[in-house]
């Protein structure tokens, strides 16, 4: 049985990653901005499921998840951090990410998010990580955040932001690697779900699955790497 924190896990891949650990057996802190309004996530409820507040652009609200978790555990054995936002893709949008529409305010709301959260919660968790049967770091990125693959104009502060988040997590995994933790970046591929969008070809339950699947059977070699949710290498 394995104990698992997830961040965002109140709807779309997070809530799916939440149902699948739950599924087979494991014990699931899932985390998110406001659990008591998170119905779709109650429902999954049992006794190895335990709702967490946390929001990751707020570093007492993460203070503060880390003493609820220590409340029920002494350890971690994987760590999702899966919360993010895409917001301002439209021309219409109010934040958006297009050339003549960028702010230094709407860039830095998805850094926030995006990147500094989760390096964020993974400093704050490593302790129990640390104490965890080989434990792991997934970071949910995107092929957005490729400088090999970028292509395109907008979206500017997702693909940013997500470039970051790389930086950030290759740095963490040199270090944590001396722990014996292994860190690695996840493109989750184009998912339907809120963020993804009805067209996206991907269901949130195939990514799910494949990223329990690359979770179970990571290597130390991989530490650090950043692959597809099949396992394939993504360039940086």
């Amino acid at each position: 049985m394995r104990r698992v924190l997830i961040t965002g896990a109140n709807r779309g891949l997070g809530l799916e990653l939440t149902r699948q650990y739950l599924e087979r057996g494991d014990t699931v802190f899932a985390a998110c901005r406001h659990p008591d309004a998170a119905t779709e996530l109650k429902a999954l409820g049992t006794t190895r499921l335990h709702l967490i507040q946390l929001d990751i652009t707020s570093e007492d609200s993460i203070a503060q998840a880390q003493k609820a978790v220590r409340r029920h555990t002494a350890a971690l054995d994987i760590l999702i951090n899966n919360a993010g936002i895409f917001p301002g893709a439209g021309p219409e949008d109010p934040a958006k990410q297009h050339l003549g529409g960028l702010s230094a305010d709407n860039a830095l709301t998805v850094f926030k998010v995006n990147a500094i959260g989760p390096i964020l919660v993974a400093q704050a968790f490593l302790d129990l990580l640390k104490a965890g049967n080989k434990p792991r770091i997934i970071s949910l990125s995107s092929g957005q955040g490729s400088l090999t693959w970028k292509a395109s104009g907008e979206p500017y502060h997702y693909s940013a932001s997500k470039a970051a988040l790389n930086m950030y997590m290759r740095a963490l995994a040199a270090e944590v690697g001396t722990y014996g933790l292994i860190s690695v970046l996840v493109d989750p591929g184009w998912i339907r779900t809120g963020m993804g969008g009805s067209n996206a070809a991907l269901p949130a339950a195939d990514s799910a699955k494949g990223i329990l699947r690359l979770t179970d059977q990571l290597h130390t070699e991989e530490n650090g790497s950043f692959v597809t949710w099949q396992g394939q290498p993504v360039p940086w």
